[in-house]
């Protein structure tokens, strides 16, 4: 899931690794730089996408039986866009969600004209597959699972998140926040307790910690996989945290370890989404990965912060 929330460059800058107890510069601080641009340009791309974060505008939560949809104020749930009355949303005791559309509602269904259908959520998919996907003129909605509770995600291209965007703030792009970890593998993984903005708390499992060192101190960090052999992903936090940057966590994801080394480049640390709308369910930093250090890289608090 929140792979999806940026488009993860795979650069080959030829840049040297530079290790965080070091004073070394990189070797070709220039292609780094521009590196480190080319990510953010490709980050901010996504992110203002027509169905991107900053489309979002509700997270509907679902009852149990017949739930009336549309933007008039006789509806169960109320919409911020489309017509006002686009249908019946209908959860069952099983969990299986059924949506049938009001003959005037003129939504789609996976871009077909149908009356009724099943909508499959974000959990039960399979593959490379997407949710079921209800649209409506610019807007849609799909339905996303959270330890068994059902939510419409609903996003409109139309926006003002996305319209009035402004932009991102970053710390300046340091190299040496570009550090080689030593990794240390957990055979069997460890589990760890993961919160979210929502309340919920998950138990993802963690195939191993990295350890680096900067100045003078070590750190540890305790990544899980979203998906198996996915890449490593950290949710952390640090001294910044609710100051200069986004207080729940900031992002990072990193290649897989090899010959016991990761690489953690701090330059791309990023708010969640949970920092541009109240509308998503991110996870929280668990307290493993607070780090007693100012990390000064990546994104900063966003300046339209909800």
């Amino acid at each position: 899931m929140w792979r999806n929330v940026l488009a993860g460059l795979i650069l080959s800058t030829g840049v040297a690794l530079v290790h965080a107890d070091t004073t070394q510069q990189p070797v070709m601080p220039a292609a780094y730089q521009q590196s480190i641009e080319q990510w953010r340009a490709a980050r901010v791309a996504r992110l203002t996408a027509p169905d991107g974060w900053l489309s979002l505008i509700g997270l509907e939560w679902l009852q149990e039986g017949a739930n009336k949809v549309g933007t008039a104020s006789d509806n169960d749930i109320i919409l911020q866009a489309g017509p006002a009355h686009l249908g019946v949303i209908t959860l069952d005791k099983s969990g299986q969600v059924h949506i049938t559309l009001d003959k005037d509602s003129h939504a789609t269904v996976d871009g077909k004209e149908v009356e009724q259908a099943t909508l499959i959520d974000d959990a039960h998919v399979s593959g490379d597959a997407s949710p079921t996907k209800v649209s409506f003129g610019p807007a849609s909605f799909y339905v996303i699972d959270r330890e068994g509770r059902k939510a419409l995600r609903v996003k409109d291209a139309d926006a003002a998140t996305r319209k009035h965007f402004l932009g991102i703030d970053y710390f300046p792009i340091d190299p040496s926040w570009r550090i080689v970890a030593d990794w240390v593998p957990f055979d069997p993984p460890h589990d760890l307790k993961m919160g979210s903005v929502i309340g919920t708390i998950d138990t993802v499992k963690v195939p191993g910690k990295a350890v680096f060192t900067r100045d003078g101190h070590t750190y540890e960090l305790l990544p899980y996989q979203e998906e198996p052999g996915g890449e490593l992903f950290f949710v952390l936090a640090d001294r910044t945290s609710g100051h200069e940057t986004y207080g729940a966590a900031r992002f990072l994801y990193a290649a897989l370890p090899q010959n016991g080394k990761v690489v953690l480049d701090f330059n791309k640390a990023y708010n969640p989404p949970c920092s541009f709308t109240p509308f998503a369910t991110c996870p929280l930093a668990p307290p493993e990965n607070r780090l007693d250090l100012r990390i000064t890289a990546g994104e900063k608090k966003y300046r339209g912060g909800h």
